[in-house]
């Protein structure tokens, strides 16, 4: 496996927004301070016009409540913001639609099961215990995830449901990232995937991989502000407490669209 120096300058080809603790420097991304969720100069305008985005999260015995919650929590606050009435309509996914435990045992009655799921536009992909191991040898997850991947608009990883993502084969030609602790891991057991060090998240195509923890907020508010405006983002954001836009200095460290930047050359 190539060692992080090896792979470091990889991060060159993308469209970097490197920001240490007290500087932010741009890279071209195309994200200026005032929208940080708009890239390319696309129209921001929401996805949801003829109704609200549905959000399925994939909660598993074992699901961590971070990387649930946050999420869901800000996905869930557009309704109140989004000048349409749509917003994001948010609901659970288990394999078979019985109560979980989370890791740190909440318990949570799904909303659906994999039969009964309706198609998602965003599908949502926390870490949990297994999401290394077992989970990635649990076939019918594995196959649910992939054909609602492939069908939804967006997909969203946190810290470790990176590795069930790359296992379904929805990383395949794309810049990711995860949990800091298993970068050597992940590209032991991923070897050709692009994996991304020492970012908050990476948004790549309809692919958004995030370090997890805390960084779960970064991820999510930039999505909302991506799919329906600084605006709404900004209004989510008063109501959880998250200043958005953040302020030049405590901008995350993100790759934005990192293949779409590149020439046939790269």
């Amino acid at each position: 496996m190539p060692s992080l120096s090896q792979k470091t300058p990889r991060l060159a080809l993308a469209l970097l927004v490197a920001l240490s603790a007290n500087t932010c420097a741009s890279a071209g991304t195309g994200l200026d301070s005032g929208s940080p969720g708009r890239d390319m100069a696309e129209a921001a305008a929401p996805e949801a016009a003829g109704g609200p985005l549905r959000a399925a999260f994939l909660v598993v015995d074992g699901v961590y409540d971070t990387e649930l919650i946050a999420p869901y929590d800000v996905f869930e606050h557009t309704r109140h913001h989004d000048p349409a009435g749509h917003g994001i309509e948010v609901f659970t996914v288990s394999p078979d639609g019985r109560e979980i435990v989370t890791a740190e045992g909440l318990r949570i009655v799904p909303d659906h099961s994999f039969a009964t799921a309706p198609v998602a536009d965003i599908l949502v992909v926390p870490s949990a215990e297994h999401s290394r191991d077992t989970d990635l040898e649990n076939d019918e997850l594995i196959a649910w995830v992939r054909e609602t991947g492939q069908r939804a608009s967006h997909v969203m990883s946190l810290c470790w449901g990176a590795f069930v993502l790359a296992r379904a084969g929805l990383l395949d030609d794309r810049a990711c990232t995860t949990f800091p602790g298993d970068y050597a891991r992940f590209a032991t057991t991923f070897p050709k995937l692009d994996l991304r060090f020492n970012v908050s998240f990476v948004h790549d195509g309809d692919r958004l991989t995030s370090q997890g923890g805390a960084r779960s907020f970064e991820a999510a508010m930039y999505l909302v502000d991506y799919l329906f405006g600084q605006q709404v983002a900004a209004g989510v954001g008063r109501g959880l407490l998250i200043p958005w836009p953040p302020a030049p200095d405590d901008r995350p460290v993100i790759v934005s669209h990192a293949h779409r930047s590149r020439t046939p050359a790269d």
